[in-house]
Formats: C-alpha cells, sequence, structure tokens
C-alpha cells in the first residue's frame, strides 16, 4: 500500500517474526484466500437459486426455504466481532482452517439433512464461520504481500466474492436443477476440502497479537478512519441493496421484466471488470478510486431516479452501478486495514457487521419503499444515502481514506 500501510515492522511485534514476505505476490495463496471467499457466498446464496427443490426436499414452504439465506446473515451478524476479538491471540492458519473447515461440515449436513430444524441449525453455524472467514481474508492476504503490493493482493484475495456472485450462483442453480440440490453442497464440501490442503500448500502461518497489543472493541473503533470507512460501508452496501434486492419489480414497469436475466449478466461483467481495475490501480490510487466508486453509483441512481423508463439508461446506469461496485469491497477492506493497522482484523470484522446489516437493511428499506412509494422510488432512496457517503469520503482525506503521495 502506498500509504499508511502495515509494515512488516507492525508485524513483528506480534509472537515471533513473521514468515519471510517476498517482494512479489503470492498468487497461488491469495488464490486459495479467493476460493474461500468464492465458498462462503455460494454457500450463503445457493439456497436462493434453489427455492422450489430445496423446498421439496425438506418439506417446507419457499418463504421458510428463504429464511436458511437469513439465518446464515444472522450468524454473520452475531460472531463476527465477538470471535475475532476472542482469538486475537490465536495462529492465523489454524483459525483460517477452523473458518474453512465450517464450511465442509455445514455443507455436508445441508446436503443429507431431510429435517428443516437441523437445517436451519446447519446454516446459522455456516453464517458463524462467515463471519470469522471474511474478518480473517483482507487482513491475511495483505500480511502475505510486500508493502508496495498490499491493496492488489487484498483485490486477489476478494475477487472470489464477483466470480461467485456472476458466474457461480448461476451455474450451481444450473446444477442444482439438473442433478438435485443436495448433490449440488456436496460438491461445495468436496471443493472446501480440496481448499483446506491448498491452504496448508501455500498460505504461510502467522502469529496472533500479544497480549499487550490486543485493543478491546471500543478502542478499535476510536482509531482515526475507522468509523469514516465502516459509515461509507454501510450507507453505499445498504444503497446497493435496496435496488439489486428489488431490482425485478422496479424494471417491470417500465416494460423491461423480460430483460431481468441481460440486466443482471451486465452487473456481474461490469462487476469483475470493477474488481479488475481496482486491482490494477488500488496500491497507488485508493481515495481517487473510492470516490470515483461512489461518484459513478451516485451519478446512475440520479439517472435512474430522473430517466429510469428508459431501456438506454438502465442499461447504462446498470453498467455504471457495477463498475462502482465490483471493487468496493476491496476499496474498504484495504481502507480499514490500512486505518487499523495492528488491530485490522478485529476492524475488518466491524466491516462484515456493517455490511451484513446493510444487507438486511436494504431488504428492509426496499420492501417498505416498494408497499408505500412505489419502485420509482427506489433510485431517489440511493441519492439520499449515496450523497452523505460521497461526502464523508471526500472529508476522510486525513484517515480513512487518505491520498498516496503520487496524488
Amino acid at each position: 500500500m502506498d500509504t499508511m500501510p502495515i509494515h512488516e515492522s507492525s508485524l513483528i511485534s506480534r509472537e515471533g517474526p513473521p514468515p519471510q514476505v517476498a517482494d512479489r505476490l503470492p498468487l497461488a495463496g491469495l488464490l486459495a484466500l479467493a476460493t474461500a471467499g468464492f465458498i462462503t457466498i455460494m454457500t450463503e446464496s445457493l439456497p436462493a437459486g434453489l427455492l422450489p427443490q430445496m423446498s421439496v426436499g425438506l418439506e417446507a414452504s419457499e418463504s421458510l426455504i428463504g429464511q436458511l439465506v437469513t439465518l446464515y446473515a444472522v450468524g454473520s451478524l452475531v460472531a463476527a466481532i465477538p470471535l475475532t476479538a476472542i482469538t486475537q491471540g490465536w495462529r492465523r492458519r489454524p483459525l483460517l482452517l477452523l473458518a474453512i473447515g465450517g464450511f465442509a461440515v455445514v455443507n455436508t449436513v445441508t446436503a443429507v439433512s431431510t429435517s428443516y430444524p437441523l437445517t436451519l441449525v446447519a446454516r446459522f453455524l455456516a453464517g458463524v464461520s462467515a463471519g470469522l472467514l471474511w474478518a480473517l481474508i483482507a487482513g491475511y492476504a495483505a500480511r502475505m504481500a510486500p508493502d508496495r503490493l498490499k491493496g492488489r493482493a487484498i483485490a486477489i484475495a476478494m475477487a472470489g466474492t464477483p466470480i461467485a456472485l456472476s458466474l457461480g450462483i448461476p451455474a450451481g442453480t444450473f446444477l442444482g436443477a439438473a442433478v438435485g440440490w443436495r448433490y449440488t453442497f456436496a460438491g461445495m464440501s468436496l471443493l472446501t476440502l480440496v481448499l483446506i490442503g491448498w491452504v496448508l500448500w501455500t498460505v504461510p502461518d502467522f502469529p496472533g497479537l500479544t497480549a499487550d497489543r490486543r485493543l478491546p472493541i471500543g478502542r478499535v473503533f476510536a482509531i482515526p478512519g475507522v468509523k469514516a470507512v465502516l459509515f461509507v460501508t454501510l450507507a453505499f452496501v445498504l444503497a446497493h441493496n435496496v435496488l439489486y434486492t428489488y431490482i425485478a419489480p422496479f424494471l417491470v414497469p417500465v416494460d423491461m421484466g423480460s430483460r431481468i436475466d441481460v440486466i443482471l449478466l451486465v452487473f456481474g461483467v461490469t462487476s469483475l471488470l470493477g474488481i479488475w481495475i481496482v486491482g490494477a490501480l488500488i496500491d497507488r490510487r485508493l481515495r481517487a478510486l473510492t470516490l470515483i466508486g461512489v461518484a459513478l453509483f451516485l451519478l446512475a441512481a440520479v439517472a435512474l431516479a430522473l430517466w429510469g423508463s428508459l431501456p438506454a439508461v438502465i442499461y447504462a446506469s446498470v453498467i455504471a452501478w457495477g463498475l462502482a461496485f465490483g471493487g468496493a469491497a476491496t476499496l474498504f477492506q484495504t481502507a480499514s486495514a490500512r486505518a487499523a493497522g495492528d488491530a485490522a482484523d478485529v476492524a475488518q470484522s466491524m466491516l462484515v457487521t456493517a455490511w451484513n446489516t446493510a444487507i438486511a437493511g436494504g431488504g428492509l428499506m426496499g420492501g417498505i419503499l416498494l408497499d408505500t412509494l412505489g419502485a420509482s422510488s427506489l433510485p431517489w432512496a440511493l441519492v439520499i444515502l449515496l450523497i452523505p457517503t460521497l461526502l464523508v469520503t471526500w472529508q476522510a482525506r486525513r484517515h480513512g481514506f487518505p491520498p498516496s503521495s503520487g496524488q
């Protein structure tokens, strides 16, 4: 990273010297972390694409099957901060393997379970594993890379998310319909077992924080820049989910309901492009990329609010929205890691909590707006959320989203 990096000297303060970091990206290890993120997103979202099949298999209504996604999010919300705080002193690779291993267990239980309550418990525990894993990935990627490439390392480690959303979920849904949803979850368990061996082979171990360097949650929250990053994350992701969750009812009134699949494909492809751009430039341009991303999303929201009945405007807005959202997780996690330094993992757990709160809040807020003011109100909600987001990003010039020396 270029400004306020997680220097190697700060890592030496932990118990024992860290593994030697080469002056290049450890691609095999970073791709293992990306695969962990891919499995996390796939495990979270697959029930949404397999509602009818799982409803029959578990003898529960589709609305009840939908709660499997809800329980997953609840598990992440309640576990991320306390588990990360408790395990600050643990060695990193055993903790990473514990989080990854949780997915092998819960997806296996899901694959063989004929009991809806048992499946609910498995989904909650999957969310617990996810909350811990997401708190680890960014900090782990940064510690594996040299200072000048830490942002790019985080971008590679986070690439599993847009790949899962744009390609993995449609493929998993197709596979579930073709061979059965149980085989899909069993396949996820097998992939997780392969990943465990991959991590053991390519991902180095790091010591945890010594007792004298562990910060309580309140102290981490008070670190300059952390609150700004958390606010921007919460507001940005809340805006995204208000529209993304209800994109179908937004498109139907303007006679584009039959193009929902195309719209989502455009969004997925441009999200992948967005994370590629961020990965290439983040170590030199984190502040500029964040400002551009928020501004792009805001412009897309304004265009949809004013001219959302025009297909050309919808496509152009979705392209801008996808570009903005694709690299957002990488930008926010990198900014959080920079600001928090040694307390990066705890700060990341706060970011995970903010992200999941925004997912739940977006569904709730969007549903209320849809029922009371109609689908045309959704872009205006985004505008209201994104204006203060842009202002906070702009004002966090000293801490949170500082410029690099070249900006």
